[in-house]
């Protein structure tokens, strides 16, 4: 949550759309992760060396970057406000929640490719191993890149147009991936369903955090309610997987894809005060 109120106070002082650039270091991390871990593994170096190396960078790094971070300035309530930001609560603000149920569908968009391509392609499609990882790459690939240069997007045509754009996205990738019967066609839908997938949730973070006042209070509760998706999301697709099969169960994402799409004016950028 830290990082995002981090990003979204840089985003308020370059004045442009930057938060999907720190999310594409996230899901490229996984990317990267992943071929280092298939390289490792090729070698024969085992996992407890390799997890105590990529640890001992992980600390140095999360000790060191913090110190290059802005200064975070709080924004000093006007006169009339003291008592609103006192007693308001950011739970019971309804834009807040609306964003947070659109990012808990993006999350479940996002995470049920994380946890369950690869098997999908290996269970449905009767591919190798390799390939089911590589069909993983290209969900995170695409991902990475949508989010490295999407931000253009969201300046020129809006938060709204992008994200409703990003989850029909979704839904086709989706449905190509499920309904597939090859597997280049499948490497396409995980493609485009990562495409999809890849700025519904910065741009959640962005929308929360558009009145710095209450930016890290709105911030938590969208964090709080679209991380949700991460826990409860694998056991629910396993549990359906278990009764029709992991790639058809899949389809059950369609509906949080939806009612991110419908709610997605909500995410409509706040008029300058």
């Amino acid at each position: 949550m830290s990082q995002n109120i981090e990003g979204a106070d840089v985003e308020h002082r370059l004045g442009r759309t930057i938060m999907p650039q720190f999310h594409a270091a996230f899901s490229g991390g996984a990317f990267l992760g992943a071929l280092i871990g298939a390289g490792l593994s090729t070698l024969g170096i085992g996992l407890p060396a390799h997890l105590l190396v990529i640890s001992a960078l992980v600390a140095v790094l999360t000790t060191v970057a913090p110190r290059y971070f802005l200064p975070h300035l709080p924004a000093v309530p006007l006169a009339g406000e003291a008592k609103e930001l006192k007693e308001g609560s950011a739970w019971r603000d309804g834009r807040t929640l609306l964003i947070g149920v659109v990012v808990l569908g993006a999350t479940l968009t996002e995470g049920a490719g994380n946890d369950w391509i690869a098997k999908a392609a290996v269970d449905g499609l009767g591919t190798s191993q390799s390939t089911g990882a590589l069909l993983f790459a290209a969900f995170v690939l695409a991902m990475t890149a949508m989010r490295f240069f999407g931000g253009r997007a969201i300046d020129a045509y809006g938060r709204v147009t992008v994200l409703r754009a990003s989850m029909a996205a979704a839904a086709a990738g989706l449905a190509l991936f499920v309904l597939a019967g090859n597997i280049w066609l499948a490497t396409a839908g995980a493609a485009l369903w990562g495409m999809g997938a890849a700025l519904a949730f910065p741009m959640g973070m962005s929308a929360a955090a558009d009145d710095p006042k209450h930016a890290a209070a709105r911030v938590s509760v969208v964090s709080t309610v679209g991380y949700i998706a991460f826990l409860a999301g694998p056991p629910l697709l396993g549990y359906l997987g278990d009764v029709t099969g992991i790639r058809l169960a899949l389809l059950a994402i369609a509906v949080p894809i939806l009612g991110a799409l419908l709610l997605a004016s909500a995410a409509k950028p706040l008029p300058a005060r």
